[in-house]
């Protein structure tokens, strides 16, 4: 369990900002080390929690799921597998999965509407970015959500990602190795400037994932394995993404360094590089291509804590379809990332 969900069930009267805030000055310890708000606490862990003044605050109000019809029916739609203990999701762009600043629409309080007499509801086991279509697992108990959790910990879960992207990325086949610390903006750490104050490209760059060096403060190591299924040289490739690590943005940062940004990213691919390719008529994108994300969460395979193999794949999105067709790529072809190492 994260840290931050150990403390909200034990002083539910403390905000996550002061408790971001006590982490950062290194007053909460685990095992006696720091800890920022998702560090995740194990059996047999020590957390020291340091001298709370709670005097005049009160327990915030337990509010009442309201049951909404269309919310569920909305879920019942995205369905791509049922079972007892377990759906998963076919999510479509633009629908975030959490909520957050100014985000009143979002799948984790549509759930709410799957809530049993109990009032227990499905829980999220893992989150997608609001513009990437695709699986998503949820679980219908919080016991199965955390041996769901093991799973994609354990790195048994194997996710397979589709994208459209400018340019060709040479070889055809890679690996990308990189470390990845978050911007500015980003993150429980995350330095809050003056509204007005800045140009809308500097305000894009601390709002997304940089490319770090071992050993720098906040850097975590991330893998993703790429192919090229299909192309329309120079403009753009048809890529299928195994990611070995779960990194914030890590694909479309991925991709962003190997300059092959993903297709209709608003954050990641507009540097100087990439304007100078826009620019020249024969490396620039096709008209007709929407400005969405080109990114889909084609696939997940996993062990099923119940036994055998949950094996889902997703449809192409109708922006991502409507591509497809324009340069003519068969969704049905052989996927060559199938054949990426594992490890």
């Amino acid at each position: 369990m994260r840290i931050d969900r150990w403390f909200k069930r034990r002083i539910p009267t403390l905000s996550l900002s002061h408790l971001a805030k006590i982490c950062r000055k290194g007053e909460v310890r685990l095992s006696g080390k720091r800890v920022d708000t998702s560090t995740r606490v194990v059996a047999g862990a020590n957390v020291r929690v340091p001298p709370l003044s709670m005097e005049g605050v009160k327990a915030p109000a337990v509010k009442k799921a309201v049951f909404s019809e269309a919310d569920a029916r909305a879920i019942r739609d995205m369905i791509l597998l049922d079972d007892r203990d377990l759906m998963v999701l076919n999510k479509p762009f633009g629908l975030a999965v959490q909520g957050g600043s100014g985000t009143k629409v979002h799948l984790d309080g549509m759930l709410a509407s799957l809530a049993n007499e109990r009032g227990d509801r499905p829980v999220l086991v893992h989150r997608l970015d609001r513009d990437t279509s695709g699986v998503l697992l949820i679980a219908k108990t919080r016991k199965m959500a955390a041996d769901l959790g093991e799973v994609f910990r354990s790195r048994s879960a194997q996710k397979i990602y589709w994208a459209m992207v400018e340019g060709v990325p040479r070889p055809a086949q890679g690996r990308i190795s990189l470390y990845l610390a978050k911007g500015e903006a980003m993150g429980d750490n995350r330095v809050v400037r003056p509204k007005g104050k800045q140009a809308p490209e500097e305000r894009r760059d601390i709002e997304k994932m940089r490319v770090a060096k071992h050993g720098e403060a906040d850097a975590q190591h991330s893998v993703t394995y790429y192919a090229i299924v299909d192309k329309l040289a120079p403009r753009l490739a048809w890529l299928s993404m195994k990611p070995l690590t779960g990194r914030t943005h890590q694909l479309r940062a991925h991709a962003e360094a190997i300059g092959c940004p993903i297709v209709g990213d608003p954050k990641y691919g507009h540097g100087d590089e990439d304007s100078y390719r826009r620019k020249d008529p024969n490396r620039n994108l096709p008209t007709g291509v929407e400005n969405k994300l080109h990114l889909l969460a084609r696939r997940l395979i996993l062990p099923h804590p119940r036994g055998g193999v949950l094996d889902v794949t997703a449809p192409l999105p109708p922006h991502m379809k409507k591509s497809w067709e324009m340069f003519g790529f068969d969704a049905s072809q052989y996927d060559p990332i199938m054949d990426a190492p594992e490890e």
